[in-house]
């Protein structure tokens, strides 16, 4: 048993030693507060964690007695604590006076645990529990060590969700940050509080310093651009995730402030209807409408993030004309000529910007396309192949059927979402996906609808693979539809 522990232990402080330097190597790019206190907590677990594989081949002794009391059982909850406010909290005071509790308490704590005597004398290859050695003032001190970040943790845990049930991506990788580093901390306080077996302890040890390294690694990764030149010789210092946030949200809040207040088109070129009931305005006992994006708003967002690009964005937040269809929707023929016709009242039958319906023939071939034709840049698309599995092909068609009506009626920034079969290939389908921008595709995998069909078609599926598309030429009408 005692070799066992020492090699947990000895692989553990190896692994704890390699996610060190990788947070140490992520912190020349990026200086963010709660990198720095978890960079402190695995460095400590890797001491502790050497310390314990030292004791248990050569036996404990005051001095790694001490360093593993120190490292492993004040520092790593402390400062695993103090890292979740940093990650957490946006006020600047809050966040400076964890800073200030924090290194008050590990200077204080870390000097009466150094220098107060023992009371026992140390001997022995078994790991020694604290409340047998430590006088009143190192356990005393303990306990409320372990208190504070036990409560700290929780709460954390609290904030994490409130946030997210209001927020965005940002507050979704916090939750799973937090849910990962929360059980795992106040784990290794209970070990190190109560009685368990050495075993036990170092296992968890072990366990806190994976779960920072894949909370580093994974729900905390940095955000990039996805143009962004990995081979930029002029490499400056990344944002941190807090001001790319704080950026992108006023980014955002300024468009839609300086977005005129106007009714905008329908497909047809008049204003669009608003449905309500009764006592409401639009037309009386029609269904309400899904919400729908403004337009405009995505495309000043991606083209913002392309970069260097040149754009006229008062012309882009500009309506479309009267006689030109509304954003997400491309149809054949121009304005006809002659006088414009009487206005006509609104057809409530008609879908909404970007849906497919029947009666493509009216729309001639002959007909031109207004405009030179090029699509936007900015589209953004995909084409995945299914290969699914034998028996499943109608459950999955009638997933993939139900997906698209929810994505026809509900996402008018999805230009185009089409399940295919293949005829050659009895047990292959293809989806082909088309969106306004990238925006429109982030906005689209937070679909309801979207989470449904990617977790049910899990166990109808034995292999994926997605193609990202550029879109370079086009041509789109509505498809026709069959008449019952």
């Amino acid at each position: 048993m005692e070799i066992l522990v020492a090699v947990i232990a000895f692989a553990g402080a190896l692994m704890a030693a390699v996610a060190a330097g990788a947070l140490i190597q992520r912190l020349r790019d990026e200086s963010e507060g709660w990198l720095i206190a978890w960079t402190v907590a695995v460095a400590s677990l890797c001491v502790s964690l050497g310390v314990i594989g030292v004791g248990y081949i050569f036996g404990f002794g005051e001095v790694t007695f001490r360093l593993y009391q120190v490292t492993g059982s004040m520092l790593v909850p402390l400062w695993l604590a103090v890292g979740l406010i940093q990650l957490l909290v946006e006020q600047v005071p809050p966040r400076f006076l964890a800073w200030l509790f924090g290194i008050a308490l590990t200077v204080v704590s870390g000097t009466i645990m150094i220098f107060d005597p023992l009371k026992a004398e140390l001997a022995g290859k078994v790991l020694p529990a604290g409340s047998s050695f430590w006088g009143i003032f190192p356990s005393y001190l303990l306990i409320g060590v372990h208190a504070i970040a036990g409560l700290i943790m929780l709460a954390m845990l609290v904030v994490a969700g409130l946030k997210w049930r209001h927020g965005d991506e940002y507050d979704t990788d916090n939750l799973h940050a937090v849910a990962v580093i929360v059980p795992s901390g106040l784990a290794l306080v209970g070990a190190m509080r109560f009685a368990v077996a050495p075993l036990f302890t170092t296992v968890l040890l072990v366990v806190a310093a994976a779960a920072v390294w894949y909370t580093v690694l994974r729900p905390l990764a940095p955000y990039e651009d996805d143009d962004e030149d990995d081979f930029d010789s002029d490499h400056t210092q990344r944002p941190s995730r807090r001001d790319d946030r704080s950026q992108r949200r006023e980014e955002r809040a300024q468009h839609r402030e300086e977005r005129p207040a106007q009714p905008q088109p329908s497909h047809m070129g008049m204003a669009e209807p608003v449905p309500g009931g009764p006592g409401g305005q639009g037309a009386p006992g029609l269904p309400p409408s899904p919400p729908r994006r403004a337009t405009g708003l995505g495309d000043l967002v991606a083209e913002y993030r392309a970069g260097d690009k040149e754009v006229d964005y008062a012309a882009r937040m500009t309506p479309p004309p009267e006689s030109g269809p509304a954003t997400g929707y491309i149809m054949n023929g121009g304005a006809p000529a002659g006088p414009a016709p009487a206005p006509q009242r609104p057809d409530y039958a008609m879908p909404a910007t970007g849906a497919v319906y029947p009666g493509a023939e009216m729309f001639s071939p002959a007909q031109q396309q207004p405009g030179s034709g090029k699509p936007s840049p900015n589209i953004y698309g995909l084409l995945t192949v299914f290969t699914i599995m034998d028996g499943a092909g109608e459950a999955f068609d009638r997933l993939a059927e139900a997906t698209v009506e929810a994505v026809r009626r509900g996402e008018p920034d999805t230009l185009v979402y089409a399940c295919h079969s293949v005829k050659s290939a009895p047990l292959q389908r293809i989806v082909y996906e088309l969106y306004r921008d990238e925006v429109a595709y982030r906005d689209h995998q937070r679909q309801p609808h979207v989470e449904r069909f990617v977790n049910e078609r899990q166990s109808m599926v034995l292999a994926t693979n997605v193609i990202e598309l550029n879109v370079n030429a086009a041509k789109v009408v509505p498809l026709p539809t069959a008449m019952y």
